[in-house]
């Protein structure tokens, strides 16, 4: 009978060790950081939830938990042929199809639990846009339960200040990683799922508006059009920013990214005073928009390069340079041409966001990937497209947008 092939392998250790004492100085010099003992550890596993506010997040909490630890991942990140085979054999993190229901992850989560390994998990699924800790789905609370796991929780502060999402730059300031708590199975169990649920989010939640620092760059709005296209005085619009400034093409009206991460008008009174309450004005708009005034007009044109995912393989490249009108029922590609293709929203199973402005589109069983320009914002096509699934399913007060 052939020897049943383990997840945990004892390169892991060694990976993880290594990394450590290669990244732990750089990242003290990069990023600021501090990174608190945990000294509760004694060889225990865990499952560990953390908030999600930089690319580099896995290597902080690995900083902060001994031992080799399993990353639940998104598929993107095993969709890059040779490169993604190397980090599967380095650290075996376990795959996970974004926005979508994946029983295959569940199995393999409960299979290193069952050989002793530490899962991680970024419950919220998504980096901040705003600062604040983003929706965290319920299906955390039932999924922990079923690990049976000692919950650990790894909070990272001030993250979004050095490295936000929407970035390309790294500022100077600090940011901490540490364990804020652990919760015994015998406590989880005497929760309900809702309660369960509540305790995540009350245990990852980080408002970066309200930590003080200074995180000072001369670039420190440069690409803040990732995370915003509404302006609070025309509405939908083209955004675009240069050095610490960031302007409505409609109106404008510039304004200024501060070290303390508050914004100001150049001129004129903004009436927000970070990106977070920005970002919250700018969710309002959309959950109040009625995306059937967008059918015969598009709201947003953009161009981008259209892909094919082969999940777990590669990626194909199927256009370049596509036009790509985003309506408030579909998206269209490269309308008026004989080449012309229309994705109605109801014939879409989920949008989603990767990175800093990579969208997927999952479709007909089906993962198509948009990469566009530096400038490209993916997010305003999550956000549609969950406003107008809202109101289909009769619920036009929901506030959830994909993120």
């Amino acid at each position: 009978m052939a020897k049943k092939t383990t997840w945990m392998r004892y390169r892991h250790r060694v990976v993880r060790n290594i990394a450590y004492c290669l990244l732990y100085p750089y990242a003290k010099i990069k990023y600021g950081l501090t990174v608190e003992p945990f000294p509760t550890h004694n060889g225990r596993q865990y499952l560990v939830l953390y908030n999600h506010q930089t690319a580099f997040d896995q290597f902080f909490v690995g900083m902060a938990v001994k031992g080799a630890v399993y990353y639940v991942a998104s598929e993107d990140l095993f969709s890059n042929g040779f490169t993604s085979s190397l980090i599967r054999w380095l650290v075996a993190p376990i795959p996970i199809k974004k926005q979508a229901t994946d029983v295959n992850a569940v199995k393999n989560c409960l299979r290193v639990a069952r050989e002793g390994g530490t899962i991680a998990i970024a419950p919220e699924g998504n980096r901040t846009y705003s600062g604040k800790t983003e929706y965290i789905n319920p299906a955390i609370a039932p999924l922990a339960r079923k690990l049976g796991l000692p919950i650990a929780f790894v909070r990272l502060e001030g993250g979004y200040g050095v490295q936000p999402r929407w970035s390309d730059v790294i500022r100077k300031g600090k940011m901490r990683t540490y364990v804020s708590r652990v919760l015994e199975p015998e406590e989880y169990g005497q929760m309900t799922n809702e309660e369960l649920h509540q305790t995540i989010c009350d245990e990852l939640y980080v408002d970066e508006s309200t930590l003080p620092g200074l995180f000072p760059h001369k670039k420190s709005a440069e690409y803040l059009e990732r995370a915003m296209y509404v302006c609070p005085f025309c509405g939908p619009a083209v955004l675009e920013s240069h050095g610490d400034e960031i302007a409505c093409t409609a109106c404008g009206r510039r304004v200024r990214y501060l070290p303390d991460k508050t914004l100001e008008g150049i001129g004129f009174d903004f009436p927000f005073r970070t990106v977070s309450q920005w970002y919250d004005h700018q969710c309002d708009v959309v959950n109040a928009m009625d995306p059937g005034e967008y059918i015969a007009t598009p709201l947003f044109r953009d161009t981008a390069d259209l892909y094919r995912v082969i999940v777990y393989k590669k990626k194909e490249q199927l256009r370049t340079g596509a036009t790509v009108a985003l309506y408030g029922d579909r998206i269209v590609f490269d309308e008026g041409t004989k080449q012309e293709w229309t994705l109605p929203f109801d014939s879409i199973n989920a949008v989603a966001v990767l990175g800093r402005n990579k969208l997927n589109l999952y479709h007909d069983g089906n993962l198509y990937q948009l990469k566009s320009d530096k400038r490209f914002n993916a997010l305003k096509y999550v956000n549609l497209y969950y406003r107008n699934k809202n109101i289909i399913r009769g619920d036009q007060f929901a506030k959830f947008l994909g993120v």
